[in-house]
């Protein structure tokens, strides 16, 4: 029985209804052929078949691109969310709506409508390449990853979609791939700058500066306007240690594109590497103009305000630390003059570590032959005549060569000093490494069976944490360079001791604490004092008197504990202050400070740097050593005390706080630690006031060191030894 027409014109209303317009088109063209002068089905079949305005008209959307183009976005935004009311079906429109709230950092919405408009339009690969876009700005890499690769199924010659593809696989650390991707996107548009620019940042994350600087000199060649490539082209300079031609390369990016804070921040890291502190210090304040917030800006501030002893901003350390806290990432090394606390310190160590490495990586390694020596590889930038070595050299002689094989990985200077020659000579491998990538160092102490890889540069300059990130042993050890927690799930162990850090630290430590029985701190015993007999008088200072000195570096020096110096000059009659001199302002505001609090500048004296030996040998003209707080005296504390002068301190929170102590303790001589200001004040004073005192003191130091564990290589040896292969069975078990 045939359905009557008023039954046919219901069912084909509903159908279409229900977005089923096929077969709404076949009953209304069933109604036709049985009655073809029907107008009613005639006109309802017209209006069935009449295309769709999906997308706004044409003109409307010109005027939409056009308020893109002109940067005009709020506007833009504001007319794109009324239009898609009206076109909830337009792909083009979504798609325009999502890069006009990009541009305005509203990512989470910007993916929603590149979302609707690629459900609209599956094929839209433009959209799923804005959409990757979005998504690698949210940080959801993995998922950019895959919208771009959805652009590129669809359209394999799509060379924006392998670049943007690129960048997201350099942000998971994926460099030979996204290497692959940038060459896919050079091959389809040669010309393009960005591209090179791109592949330039991850041939530099690869150590591969040389390469670096060719794609960025392209990438400038293509666009003599490309500010952001000038900076990088500098960034990489800087890495060569090309330094005047790095700054004309910051100079060029300015010229074009002053309001660049991160250009300024650039060049004023690379000022500060020329010695011209001053000059650093105002680079780095333009950028902070430019960029009120920007943290690292204000870190570099600060640290270069901390050594011309400019404490103008000294407030604005709080503003640091509370923009880090927040999430702004910092060198963790430049948060140790400026926050004495240990759990802060490692908030700072994790976003540090999870901004530039993400989670630590994985490497499978078997069980050792338990019969085996035990391998130490220790990495570094420093195996010349440096600090650190100066520390450490004899205890690599001391090794055990029988229970340990030594391995040192160099990607420092290729240099040929007596410290060199050294180092040389006691280990079993020396490894040049300087010109390879963090995975292949890696992956070189893998293949050399290194049990224990131990960082002694941590993240102090010039420090190659990325290689720890992959995994070059089955233990890796935080140890002597950086006085503090990394913060990082690929370091086990960090070397200390029970002064510096007792075990009710442990929550401040992402590492696990392991405690060597003495100090942390290794010395040479052997280390040689000149035997040259300085004079006061060829020191610049009073033939009578008192001799304060304090020959920190002038950056660790605060009103803290400078408050305290003058007030003691105030009370010592004839005392003078002798400080090291690092650079011709931090004297100056040093003495500007000692004028404000009503002492006569010519009170401070200050030391120029001297070879290690004269240095020790002058310290003996001195009577008694201030320490600085929050960043105690390390190197330059055991220098005093193997030189025989006493040391009085204020032991902190954070490890950068608690050096001295732990160094005192070592070596016998407990009493000179104090634990608070008002204390280690009255202690300085009592000895410059009372010297039988003073010089029971130092008799007990002149005994103490020959016979202490401090200064006692040998046994230190044993003990680091025996640390050594405690981890290590630790790890069998």
């Amino acid at each position: 029985m045939k359905m009557s027409v008023d039954q046919a014109f219901r069912k084909a209303q509903s159908a279409a209804a229900n977005g089923d317009t096929g077969e709404a088109e076949r009953l209304l063209r069933g109604v036709l052929e049985r009655f073809p002068g029907n107008r009613k089905a005639q006109a309802e079949l017209e209006a069935l078949l009449k295309p769709v305005l999906r997308n706004p008209p044409q003109d409307v959307m010109a005027n939409l691109v056009a308020l893109y183009s002109q940067g005009h976005w709020q506007q833009g935004a504001d007319r794109a969310d009324m239009l898609v009311q009206d076109f909830p079906h337009g792909e083009v429109l979504h798609n325009v709506a999502g890069a006009l709230n990009s541009r305005l950092g509203r990512f989470e919405r910007a993916v929603a409508l590149y979302d609707i408009a690629v459900a609209l339009a599956p094929d839209y690969f433009e959209a799923w390449n804005n959409r990757g876009n979005a998504l690698r700005e949210l940080g959801r890499l993995t998922d950019a990853l895959a919208s771009f690769d959805a652009a590129l199924q669809l359209n394999p010659a799509y060379a924006e979609a392998h670049m943007n593809r690129g960048i997201a696989l350099a942000g998971l650390k994926h460099h030979d791939e996204a290497l692959a991707s940038y060459g896919a996107a050079i091959r389809l548009t040669p010309g393009r700058a960005e591209t090179y620019n791109n592949r330039g940042n991850t041939l530099q994350d690869l150590n591969r500066p040389d390469d670096a600087l060719a794609d960025f000199d392209r990438a400038v060649a293509l666009n003599p306007a490309f500010a952001d490539a000038f900076v990088n082209r500098g960034n990489t300079l800087k890495a060569l240690n090309r330094l005047e031609e790095a700054l004309a390369s910051y100079d060029q990016a300015l010229a074009i594109q002053p309001g660049s804070a991160e250009a300024w921040n650039n060049r004023g890291v690379t000022l500060k590497f020329l010695k011209r502190p001053d000059d650093a210090r105002k680079s780095f304040e333009k950028a902070l103009e430019i960029r009120p917030g920007y943290a690292m800006a204000l870190a570099e501030t600060l640290y270069m305000k901390a050594h011309l002893c400019d404490w103008s901003g000294i407030a604005q350390g709080e503003t640091l630390s509370q923009l880090a806290l927040a999430g702004q990432v910092v060198p963790p090394f430049y948060m140790l003059p400026i926050d004495d606390d240990p759990a802060r310190q490692l908030v700072y160590a994790r976003q540090w570590v999870h901004e530039r490495y993400g989670a630590g990586r994985t490497a499978r390694f078997g069980p050792r032959n338990a019969a085996a020596k035990i391998k130490i590889g220790y990495f570094s930038a420093d195996f010349h005549n440096h600090a650190t070595m100066c520390l450490m050299i004899r205890l690599l002689e001391l090794h055990d060569k029988s229970r340990f094989e030594i391995h040192a990985f160099s990607y420092g200077p290729n240099s040929d000093d007596p410290m060199r020659r050294r180092v040389l000579a006691c280990v079993d491998g020396f490894h040049e490494v300087a010109t390879l990538s963090d995975p292949e160092i890696a992956a070189l102490s893998r293949e050399h069976g290194i049990d224990i890889a131990i960082d002694l540069k941590g993240f102090t300059e010039t420090s190659r944490s990325g290689i720890f990130a992959h995994r070059p042993a089955p233990i890796a050890v935080n140890y002597l360079g950086f006085p503090s927690t990394m913060g990082t799930d690929f370091i086990d162990y960090i070397f200390t001791d029970p002064v510096i850090a007792p075990e009710a630290h442990q929550p401040f430590y992402a590492e696990k604490l392991a405690h060597l029985p003495h100090s942390y701190q290794v010395n040479d015993r052997d280390r040689a004092i000149s035997d040259k007999v300085f004079s006061r008088a060829e020191l610049g200072l009073p033939e009578d008197g008192f001799i304060f000195c304090s020959f920190n570096n002038n950056y660790k020096i605060t009103p803290s504990e400078f408050d305290i110096w003058m007030r003691l000059l105030a009370k010592v009659d004839g005392s003078v202050l002798w400080l090291l001199q690092d650079n011709e302002w931090a004297a100056a505001n040093l003495k500007r400070e000692a004028a404000a609090r009503g002492i006569d500048p010519a009170r401070l004296v200050f030391a120029e740097r001297a070879p290690n030996a004269e240095h020790l040998a002058r310290q003996r003209c001195a009577d008694l050593f201030l320490d600085t707080f929050k960043v105690n005296a390390h190197t330059t504390a055991s220098d005093a005390l193997w030189a025989g002068l006493p040391i009085v301190t204020k032991i902190g929170n954070s490890f950068v706080a608690r050096v001295a102590a732990s160094l005192l303790h070592a070596v016998g001589l407990p009493e000179l630690v104090t634990e608070t200001n008002e204390a280690y004040e009255a202690l300085a004073l009592e000895l410059a006031t009372n010297p039988a005192k003073l010089t029971a003191l130092r008799g007990k130091l002149a005994e103490n060191r020959l016979t202490a564990p401090l200064f006692d290589t040998e046994r230190y040896a044993r003990d680091f030894e025996a640390l050594l292969e405690q981890i290590v069975a630790a790890r069998q078990h």
